[in-house]
């Protein structure tokens, strides 16, 4: 059995809409609870562990109780960063096993947690190849220093699963080290936890811009359904 971690804690600077973006409505129905209802199907979820900003508990509880959650939520204030946010979050959890997922990551399906769970390794992240080059710089001097191989480098993305102990270990070593990660995959492995990958999806990306809420909006009224595979 699995917790659910959902970051939630966000506020969305970047779209500016007066609210955090978890509560914009795509399809008239707040991004938030695309992900909740996706896990909601999931059997092997039995809790979700959920976080809200500042301000914004009363909010997420009247979301929760709209679209008639069934899966226990465990309700937990944000941090004020998202590397604190999931330190808190994981020490809430029951379940020996976590998923981590993003409330601003509107197009995971049900499927996605499936796979992700059906996977034999206790740590996995999805990842998708990356289409573009990139290179290490020396920002003050804005010069390219090297070379990196394309085909050893991943996207990593959402949802990602460990186990609770990898997990907690991780988060200990940053405490030790003094160190911040901005995903979890990473902080494992770096902390010497066996962390591998599978492919995601190039449609569940993360809604930061107005510009995303807009394409998510088309996507989630399936307006890919005739694009080639």
């Amino acid at each position: 059995m699995y917790s659910l971690i959902l970051l939630n804690g966000g506020i969305g600077k970047r779209i500016a809409a007066g609210q955090p973006k978890q509560f914009l409505k795509i399809n008239g129905i707040p991004i938030l609870v695309y992900s909740i209802v996706a896990a909601d199907a999931v059997e092997s979820i039995t809790e979700i562990v959920l976080n809200y900003p500042e301000d914004w508990r009363d909010t997420v509880e009247q979301i929760v109780k709209d679209y008639a959650i069934k899966t226990p939520i465990v309700y937990v204030p944000a941090g004020t960063t998202r590397h604190e946010s999931v330190a808190l979050m994981v020490k809430e959890c029951s379940n020996e096993n976590v998923i981590i997922h993003e409330s601003a990551r509107p197009l995971v399906r049900s499927e996605d947690f499936e796979r992700l769970v059906a996977e034999p390794h206790a740590n996995v992240s999805s990842t998708l190849p990356l289409s573009f080059t990139v290179a290490p710089v020396d920002p003050e001097q804005q010069k390219v220093t090297g070379y990196l191989e394309r085909h050893k480098l991943r996207n990593v993305q959402l949802p990602q699963k460990f186990n609770k102990n990898a997990l907690l270990a991780g988060h200990e070593y940053a405490a030790r080290e003094g160190t911040v990660f901005t995903e979890d995959a990473t902080l494992v492995a770096v902390s010497g936890g066996d962390v591998r990958y599978l492919d995601g999806s190039d449609r569940n990306f993360k809604v930061t811009t107005r510009t995303d809420v807009r394409l998510a909006g088309f996507l989630l009224q399936g307006g890919d359904e005739d694009w080639d595979e």
